[in-house]
C-alpha cells in the first residue's frame, strides 16, 4: 500500500496536469478576446475617439500581463511535474524546486485557475503551514520569482506604455494615428533655409536666401546691360560695299542681259539718223537676187 507521501505526490501530479491544460485553454481564450479588443481600439482611433481608446486599452494591457503570468505558471507546473521524484524523496522542499513551489503558492489565490489552488493546498500539506506563510509573505523578495510579483502587482500602466500600445494597434490595422501634420509629412526644411542668426559675414538661413536673391538680380541686370551694348554696336555697323568676286553663274547672267540690250541700242542708233540711199539700194538688190 503506498505511503501517505506517495499518495499526496500522486494527487499533486494529477492536479498539475489539469492546471497545465486549464492554463493553455485560458491563454487561447484571452488571445482571441485580445484580437477583438484590438480591432475595437483601432475603430475608436479611426473615429477620433483617442481618449476613450486610452482608457479601454488598459484592459488589453492587463490581459496581456495575465497571459504572460499564465505562461510562467505553466512552465513552473511542468517543472514540478518533471521533477515529481524530488517531491517524494524528501519531506522538505528541494532547493531546485523552492522557487517554483513558492511562486505557485503565491500566485494561485490571485488567479482564476482553480486547479492551481488545489495544487497549492496539496503542497501546503506536504511542506507545512510555515512554508506556506513564508511564500505568501515573500520576505525580502528571495522566495517568489520577481517576474511573478511584478505581473501580479496592481498598478496603472504607464502613459508611455499606453501610447505604445495604441500606436502599435493603429499600425497593425492601418490607421493614421497619431495624425501627422503637413510639416511632419513634408519633413523639416534644410538648415540653409532656416533662420540661424544675423551674422552678415557668415550668413545662414533667411539672410543667406536674401543674399542669394540679390546676387541673382545683379546677374540679371548685368546680362541686360551687356545685351544693350551689343545692340548699340550692331546699330553702328554699315552694310558691305562689295560682296567679293562674281561667281561663274552671275557672269553668265550678266552676259545674257548684255546680248538682249544690244539690238535695242542698234535700233536706237538707226532711228536717231536718216538712212543712206546707197545702203537702201544695196538691200533691194539683195532682195531681188
Amino acid at each position: 500500500m503506498p505511503s501517505t507521501s506517495q499518495a499526496l505526490v500522486t494527487k499533486v501530479k494529477v492536479q498539475l496536469k489539469l492546471a497545465i491544460a486549464r492554463l493553455r485553454m485560458v491563454q487561447k481564450r484571452d488571445d482571441a478576446l485580445a484580437k477583438t479588443q484590438r480591432r475595437a481600439m483601432a475603430q475608436l482611433l479611426e473615429q477620433g475617439k483617442a481618449e476613450s481608446a486610452r482608457i479601454r486599452v488598459e484592459n488589453i494591457i492587463r490581459s496581456d500581463i495575465a497571459t504572460e503570468l499564465h505562461e510562467i505558471l505553466e512552465l513552473y507546473c511542468e517543472l514540478l511535474l518533471a521533477r515529481a521524484g524530488l517531491l517524494e524523496s524528501s519531506p522538505t522542499c528541494d532547493p531546485g524546486l523552492e522557487e517554483a513551489v513558492k511562486s505557485i503558492m503565491y500566485a494561485a489565490p490571485k488567479t482564476e485557475i482553480k486547479e492551481l489552488q488545489q495544487v497549492r493546498a496539496l503542497l501546503a500539506d506536504k511542506f507545512g503551514k510555515e512554508f506556506l506563510l513564508a511564500a505568501m509573505e515573500n520576505a525580502e523578495g528571495k522566495h517568489v520569482a520577481p517576474s511573478v510579483v511584478r505581473k501580479l502587482s496592481v498598478e496603472p500602466p504607464r502613459a508611455s506604455l499606453v501610447q505604445g500600445y495604441l500606436e502599435e494597434i493603429a499600425k497593425a490595422y492601418g490607421v493614421n494615428w497619431p495624425p501627422r501634420g503637413k510639416q511632419e509629412e513634408l519633413g523639416n526644411p534644410p538648415p540653409d533655409y532656416t533662420d540661424g542668426g544675423n551674422d552678415d559675414e557668415n550668413p545662414s538661413g533667411g539672410q543667406a536666401q536674401k543674399n542669394l536673391q540679390a546676387t541673382h538680380v545683379a546677374e540679371q541686370s548685368t546680362a541686360c546691360a551687356d545685351d544693350d551694348g551689343k545692340r548699340e554696336e550692331l546699330s553702328k555697323a554699315t552694310a558691305p560695299r562689295s560682296f567679293g568676286p562674281k561667281r561663274p553663274l552671275q557672269k553668265m547672267v550678266d552676259a545674257g542681259m548684255a546680248k538682249k540690250k544690244a539690238p535695242a541700242e542698234t535700233s536706237d542708233s538707226i532711228s536717231d539718223g536718216i538712212p543712206d540711199v546707197n545702203e537702201l539700194a544695196k538691200r533691194f538688190a539683195a532682195l531681188k537676187r
